[in-house]
């Protein structure tokens, strides 16, 4: 059926089935990228289109209903409405995957109200959901745009739609070489026809056009990798970082991450392994471009000086570095890169930088995963076991393969997957499918026999990674001690974008188009599923809608490279928001039993801790899992802070059959809350503020910690009394708050080579409901490349940590997961996050390194709140997450910790 409206300013015409949701005639028939797939069910916003001036959420909207209506997307919201004026001064944009519908719902509410309230603004946004967690930058830049001198009803009409050729040049990523990423167009037409690209190092290519492109290794999921590594090479390069190019690099040698030995993105490692590798790649390809001009001019390198993309020499001279490109390429590579002095920075520390993706985000052009667009591509949704382990025992395809668009069925390894035309055509037949299913070895899975299972290994001794003394006997002669148990459940990492990956397997290569964390390891499973070999493999890598770890798994792309191998074309494979939740790998649940013995003047003598959790680098990375111990299992524990003589620290392994998997901050999240949460009970049974507690008992030495995971590795007694102090003063620790059932919490933590201490405030209602009022930082993470990213990550640490806290668990029935769906798997909105997180730094040295901020304060956060409720209620929880229900359960009296006697 032909359906007609008016969309951005133009005729628009579907030959689409009235039922289809409006959603994906923009994406699949229409090729508009900016509106996004989050969630199918209008939970999340990510959709948000204007119907004729009002917000609606496309996926809900079928388009018999918008015939001869006029329909505004992202793409058609002129470019100097203030609400993407806005969002660019204020670089609203993490991974920016929901942000054109936060823009869509924000520019309606400035159409209704035009001095938006706080109040106001949390009725309008709090339906949009943001995992990266900008909900504070949303709201300023809300309230920035409503102060515009431009009517917003007077921009609305000035409503553009971009050319389809300008639009799919920066939005769509076809093969044959397109950069995928921020396009910046350079020179003229002609002159990019004619350039030649020439490469000093793998990490900067120069044109004979003078455009100089930065090679990006890490993958972009919010955490600025794109701006802040390339700021690090432009500094050393003298280049404008505003002024290059950013590609995302394919796999190579060249662009692992030394710190995890493979070309991966996690453990908030990024800038930590860049440090000094990408400034001496930018100063290498600069000596040899001073080097050419040089031996041009027949003079010393010592008389020549690079500056601003040129080399200028003695009596004036001076070349491009696109005219110098070709030489350079040909120079020798210099052995010793002497780096420039921190004085002589002007962009590294800058903090008037703007993320160089921030615009494409705003513009609704960024390429993510699933906005890739190849010819002849067809469409894949999948049926996939409901249980953890299952399989496909048969399956009936009568209904399905009869269904409008439907080109293939085909069963793959996890399941069976529906090829159509479109993504809903492919989702629609698949609905229609009659899978049997074999259940597997979780069939009878639920979380009575996680939490029994999990209790009985708690049992067991487990592997020592951690000893020092005497810990039984020194608790066995404590005056006092206290013990407590924690419980943690599971969690699903549940990024905005689902899983996709466009895969094109041919027979002689294959070629995948993928938001990953992990782009080495994608030809080699490809290569596995496929029968190619790892070099035929062509993996580019799109921006990633939210990674947080998930992405680390690369079971999709697998999936995709199956699937477009069995019917003989490119596909995209799209997972919804169900398959997402319930096929995730998920933050290990655990046990964790404490003890803490003091003598009889109150010092601390005696200290026991056992964790017991799935392992996940068992599961994935089984070589690092030494001796019984993985060391992501054990971070935040293994650098225990506190000076107690006599302490064995000990982990158990146990498979839940429940898939674990990285998840951000991994294994400090669990621990973090256990010792801070332990610590700050066992001050409070000796009458002691927890802060002064804290820093009377930090161990305050030089001992070398065995390593653990990304951490230090070191005492860092020193630098938490820093922070503590400095967050005392600054959060107003002390003074009373007003109003009933508030309180104050406090954690601190080493985690990635960062020092961060945390001061929360809490409203806790009569019905146990918390918010969480205010948020107060003191961070010594080393020097800040880019000021006000590593603001902006603390901020989405905090939020995404808030939701786990608040509201995070993931259960098992029948061996699947029971929680499908935002609407059962809660994350924090705009209406329930603080109204301030305040963050202070730490002043350090320049040349000092830096540390990790994309997840720490993930568990700091946490391990505050919980401290913060018992400030309010004088309940201890135990359990996670801080659910009414939970803080009910500890209110019993039999939950309050008392000392056992000696």
């Amino acid at each position: 059926m032909l359906i007609s409206f008016n969309l951005n300013g133009k005729q628009a015409n579907a030959d689409v089935a009235p039922d289809t949701p409006l959603l994906w005639v923009l994406r699949d028939t229409l090729g508009m990228t900016g509106t996004k797939f989050g969630c199918g069910k209008a939970l999340c916003g990510a959709c948000t289109v204007h119907l004729n001036g009002q917000a609606v959420r496309s996926c809900q909207t079928q388009i018999g209903s918008v015939a001869g209506q006029k329909v505004t997307t992202i793409e058609g919201l002129a470019a100097n409405h203030a609400v993407k004026k806005a969002w660019i001064a204020l670089d609203v944009p993490q991974c920016g995957y929901c942000q054109p519908g936060q823009m869509m719902q924000a520019a309606a509410l400035l159409a209704n109200v035009k001095s938006p309230s706080d109040s106001d603004i949390d009725a309008w946004m709090s339906g949009n959901i943001c995992r990266c967690g900008t909900y504070p930058r949303i709201r300023a830049a809300i309230k920035s745009a409503s102060k515009a001198e431009r009517s917003m009803l007077d921009t609305m009409e000035n409503i553009k739609m971009p050319a389809r050729r300008d639009f799919l040049k920066s939005s769509a990523a076809v093969s044959g070489g397109l950069t995928l990423g921020f396009y910046l167009p350079s020179a003229s037409k002609a002159a990019e026809a004619q350039a030649v690209t020439h490469s000093p190092n793998a990490w900067v290519k120069i044109g004979t056009d003078n455009a100089v492109t930065i090679m990006c290794a890490r993958s972009e999921m919010g955490q600025d990798v794109y701006t802040s590594l390339a700021m690090l090479i432009a500094e050393e390069l003298e280049v404008d970082v505003n002024k290059v190019k950013i590609e995302f690099a394919p796999p190579a040698e060249a662009y692992i991450n030394a710190l995890l030995g493979g070309q991966l993105t996690g453990g908030s490692t990024s800038v930590r392994d860049a440090w000094e590798k990408l400034r001496k790649a930018g100063a290498s390809a600069r000596m040899m471009l001073v080097a050419a001009a040089a031996e041009k001019w027949n003079v010393k390198p010592s008389d020549c000086k690079a500056v601003g993309g040129a080399v200028t020499g003695p009596g004036g001279k001076r070349a491009t570095y696109g005219q110098l490109a070709e030489a350079a390429a040909k120079m020798e590579v210099p052995k010793d890169v002497p780096l420039k002095p921190t004085s002589e920075w002007k962009q590294v520390g800058n903090v008037k930088q703007k993320r160089l993706d921030t615009p494409a985000k705003v513009a609704g052009t960024a390429v993510f995963g699933i906005d890739v667009r190849v010819p002849d591509m067809l469409y894949a949704a999948v049926a996939m076991p409901p249980m953890i382990g299952g399989k496909v025992e048969s399956f009936d395809d009568t209904r399905a393969k009869n269904m409008p668009g439907v080109k293939a069925i085909v069963q793959f390894s996890r399941g069976v997957a529906v090829v159509a035309d479109s993504y809903w055509q492919a989702k629609k037949a698949k609905d229609l499918l009659e899978v049997t299913w074999e259940a597997g070895p979780n069939a009878n899975n639920d979380m009575r026999k996680v939490w029994g299972g999990l209790k009985d290994a708690s049992n067991q001794a487990g592997a020592v990674f951690r000893e020092a003394g005497d810990a039984d006997g020194a608790l066995k002669d404590a005056a006092k001690v206290y013990e407590a148990t924690y419980e943690l459940p599971f969690l699903s990492h549940s990024p905005m974008e689902p899983m996709n990956t466009v895969a094109h397997v041919r027979a002689d290569g294959a070629t995948i188009i993928t938001p990953t964390q992990f782009q080495q390891l994608v030809p080699f499973v490809v290569a596995g599923a496929t029968g190619l070999k790892p070099e035929q493999i062509n993996v580019i890598t799109t921006f990633l809608g939210g990674g947080f770890g998930r992405r680390v798994e690369v079971d999709y792309t697998i999936d995709a490279a199956e699937i477009s191998k069995a019917v003989g074309a490119p596909i995209k494979l799209v997972w919804s928001r169900e398959d997402d939740m319930t096929h995730d790998s998920y933050r290990p649940g655990g046990l964790y039993k404490v003890a803490m013995g003091v003598d009889a003047a109150g010092k601390l003598i005696a200290y026991r801790y056992h964790g017991t959790s799935p392992s996940i680098s068992s599961r994935l990375f089984p070589s690092i899992v030494k001796d019984g111990v993985d060391p992501f299992a054990v971070e935040a524990i293994d650098n225990f802070p506190y000076a107690v003589v006599n302490h064995k620290l000990t982990y158990q392994m146990h498979d839940a059959g429940i898939t674990p998997g990285y998840w951000r901050g991994v294994s400090h999240n669990q621990n973090c809350y256990v010792v801070e949460g332990f610590i700050d009970e066992v001050a409070a049974a000796l009458g002691k503020d927890p802060i002064q507690f804290r820093i009377d008992n930090f161990e305050y030495g030089q001992e070398k910690h065995k390593w653990s995971g990304l951490s230090a590795g070191v005492a860092v007694g020193g630098r938490m009394k820093k922070v503590l102090e400095d967050v005392r003063g600054k959060s107003g620790w002390g003074s009373k708050l007003a109003g009933d059932g508030k309180g104050r919490g406090v954690a601190v933590m080493e985690g990635y080579n960062t020092v961060m201490a945390a001061v929360v405030e809490v409203t806790v209602s009569k019905n146990y409901d918390v918010q969480v009022d205010k948020v107060t930082y003191s961070i010594d993470a080393g020097p800040l490349i880019h000021p006000d990213q590593a603001k902006a990550q603390v901020e989405s640490c905090t939020i995404y940590g808030m939701s786990a806290a608040l509201f995070g668990e993931i259960t098992v029935k029948n061996g699947g997961v029971e929680q499908m769906n935002f609407d059962q798997y809660r994350v924090v909105r705009m209406n329930e996050t603080p109204k301030a997180i305040d963050i202070h730094w730490i002043g350090a040295a320049k040349d000092q390194p830096p540390g990790g901020l994309g997840e720490p304060a993930t568990a700091v956060v946490t391990a505050a709140i919980g401290n913060a409720i018992f400030a309010a209620t004088g309940i201890r929880v135990r359990r996670l997450p801080f659910s009414p229900e939970n803080i009910k359960a500890f209110a019993d009296p039999r939950h309050t910790m008392k000392p056992r006697n000696v």
